[in-house]
């Protein structure tokens, strides 16, 4: 799945670690997000969306 976390927030000035904290994961899993290589959570995923006031379906894309 890809998903937009990484621009989002480098658009947004927020580091890594400082999303991470905002969401309550590690920047490990905030990396593993933005290189798509960990799926995440729909709580999580509604986590990340909210803080950039967007829908998960505009942060996450599902791809067929």
């Amino acid at each position: 799945m890809k998903n937009r976390v990484k621009e989002l927030r480098e658009n947004n000035s927020i580091t890594q670690d400082k999303l991470g904290e905002m969401v309550g994961v590690s920047r490990i899993t905030i990396i593993s997000l933005e290189k798509g290589k960990y799926n995440p959570s729909i709580m999580l995923a509604y986590k990340i969306a909210k803080i950039f006031n967007l829908t998960i379906e505009e942060v996450f894309l599902f791809e067929g």
